[in-house]
């Protein structure tokens, strides 16, 4: 399970002496990755769903109880290792993203177990792509995400594959890139990916990288569908474009695995979502 990165809060310390001094921390600017700031960037390829997310926006308190028209699910990446997946389904959890991989260089060591694990209990499945628009174009990753776990059938229990799009974990919290840079590297990603499967890949992000880093397009609502991650009470207001989420990750702390999803709709409704 992660933990949020603790940064200093500047308020007074009671030094040794016994004497109140005023220490002023030294903050990390908000909405800059460990490497930007100047400190130890992650390895590539090590980012999952919400890292940048917990980074640079932390948690809130999480909702109480679930709405009877919310279904529950979590997501996953080679951090949670083998997951428990009956244990799981026993908790509630009808529905499971699994990373697959990254830029054009990554692909999950536990794939298998966790893709392969979750159907096997009885859920609904799909699989995520963590992007890195610096490294390489959009068609590119969206070409080496469909080679490598991110297809799509209509069987019912495979979900569309998702772009996860959110704060740069390794570097510049826009990847080096203008907002419309950003739009058309995201619009060459999906663009790709829906003429690959044959569906319009979900896009993950949040509202303040969204509105930071593509200057709050509304150029992808009408198509693709929203995860929004917002680790708080309510999923608050969304990105342009859109005027309803179809999936809101809630917190980073939930029970047996850490971060923990909500599809906008019943168990039969998201299998129609499935079906496409």
């Amino acid at each position: 399970m992660r933990r949020p990165i603790a940064v200093a809060d500047g308020r007074f310390r009671l030094l040794a002496s016994g004497t109140l001094l005023a220490a002023l921390s030294i903050l990390t600017p908000l909405h800059t990755s460990p490497s930007a700031a100047g400190g130890d960037a992650p390895v590539r390829g090590s980012a999952y769903m919400g890292m940048g997310v917990l980074a640079h926006e932390g948690e809130q308190d999480r909702p109480v109880g679930t709405r009877a028209t919310q279904t529950e699910g979590v997501d996953v990446s080679s951090h949670q290792g083998d997951v428990a997946w009956p244990d799981l389904w026993a908790s509630g959890v009808k529905w499971a993203y699994v990373k697959a991989t990254e830029g054009t260089s990554y692909v999950n060591p536990k794939y298998g177990q966790q893709y392969n694990g979750s159907y096997d209990v009885g859920m609904i499945r799909g699989a995520y792509h963590f992007a890195t628009p610096d490294s390489s174009g959009g068609a590119a990753q969206a070409d080496y995400f469909v080679d490598h776990g991110g297809a799509w059938t209509g069987d019912g229990r495979t979900l569309p594959g998702v772009l996860d799009i959110e704060w740069n974990p390794y570097g510049a919290s826009c990847y080096g890139k203008t907002p419309a840079q950003m739009v058309s590297w995201i619009r060459e990603f999906v663009g790709r990916y829906e003429t690959r499967t044959g569906r319009a890949a979900v896009i993950y992000t949040s509202t303040s990288w969204w509105k930071q880093c593509t200057g709050d397009s509304d150029a992808f609502g009408s198509a693709n569908p929203l995860w929004i991650a917002r680790y708080a009470a309510t999923p608050g207001t969304l990105p342009a474009g859109w005027s309803r989420y179809t999936m809101w990750q809630y917190t980073s702390t939930g029970p047996i695995v850490g971060d923990h999803d909500r599809f906008d709709g019943t168990l039969d409704q998201l299998a129609r979502f499935a079906s496409g």
